[in-house]
């Protein structure tokens, strides 16, 4: 397992903490669901055992900030609420513990960077990877945008992106506004864990997977996805699952518990393919990827589940037509 560390600070946005945790949560769930080991880690770290949040809730437990970070961590930094007219500057022990994260911060981020880990920033907590020096002249980033100016400012030199859910840059990942910490931390568990299981994640969370200019189309073993229709997707799970079974139309219609004909109806409406042409678009999909991992033609085709070459050929000029 690798470790999800979110870093708290005094009046984060209860938010962006708990819809990347969660999403990391419901993966490591999807995974077991499968027969494969849980893969985050999640870690709470702070400069204080305890800490406001920015609706008011107290949260604590936190772990004091680590000498060290395994080198393949994932550190998330996120936003702060703005303080409230007439709300106390911060006092002298709150001003020490922010310089002292700050140090912090800058030591264990940058050894991420520059190692197998990431650092995550969702929303305002750009701003923070800013402060500590993670931004570095050239980097990519983005944030709310009510505050790409402020970025700006603080990361003198950086590459701040306009009107863009995230970006990746190398080992920095850095999102928009609060709910796109989740489409980002969508994302990386797709590239983490594979596709099916972020479509699992997306499903249980009820949200779509959503895609900027800069990412890869979307994948056919996310396609057809974005719908909520409990027998449309259990047919998609089993397919996925075993692409090469023997999926007669009769097959996915007993794991749907519908006729045939009605689960055509369904895949129509909900998935916007007809059964057959979603088996077809998966079963490209692996054998392009067996392809990609060094298989033979032969085998490749074996494994996605075509009886020969020849109807692999077939199927990719009908779907292309």
């Amino acid at each position: 397992m690798l470790d999800a560390v979110f870093l708290i600070q005094p009046h984060a946005l209860l938010l962006d903490l708990a819809g990347p945790a969660e999403a990391l949560r419901l993966a490591n769930q999807a995974l077991q669901r499968r027969g494969r080991p849980a893969a985050f880690r999640l870690r709470y770290v702070a400069a204080q055992p305890r800490a406001v949040t920015s609706v008011d809730l107290m949260v604590g437990g936190m772990e004091p900030l680590p000498q060290a970070l395994a080198p393949d961590s994932w550190l998330f930094l996120l936003g702060s609420r703005l303080a409230r007219p007439g709300e106390a500057a911060a006092g002298v022990a709150q001003r020490a513990d922010s310089l002292r994260t700050q140090r912090w911060l800058h030591q264990a981020g940058s050894r991420l960077l520059a190692g197998g880990g990431r650092v995550v920033c969702i929303c305002s907590g750009a701003l923070l990877a800013a402060a500590a020096g993670l931004l570095a002249p050239g980097r990519r980033c983005t944030t709310h945008h009510e505050l790409l100016d402020e970025l700006r400012r603080c990361a003198s030199g950086a590459d701040v992106v306009d009107n863009r859910v995230f970006v990746l840059d190398g080992a920095l990942a850095t999102s928009a506004g609060i709910t796109a910490g989740i489409d980002l931390t969508l994302h990386l568990i797709q590239a983490h864990c594979g596709d099916t299981v972020a479509a699992s994640v997306a499903r249980t969370m009820v949200v779509y997977l959503r895609r900027t200019p800069q990412d890869p189309e979307l994948s056919p073993l996310l396609a057809h996805r974005q719908h909520l229709h409990p027998a449309v997707h259990r047919v998609q799970d089993a397919i996925c699952a075993r692409p090469a079974a023997d999926w007669s139309l009769q097959r996915m219609a007993a794991v749907a518990h519908v006729t045939p004909r009605h689960l055509g109806r369904l895949f129509g409406i909900h998935a916007g393919a007809t059964p057959l042409r979603y088996l077809q678009s998966i079963r490209l999909e692996i054998a392009e990827r067996a392809r990609q991992h060094g298989a033979s033609r032969a085998v490749a085709a074996q494994r996605a589940g075509f009886s020969s070459e020849q109807q692999w050929r077939r199927t990719r000029r009908a779907l292309s037509a």
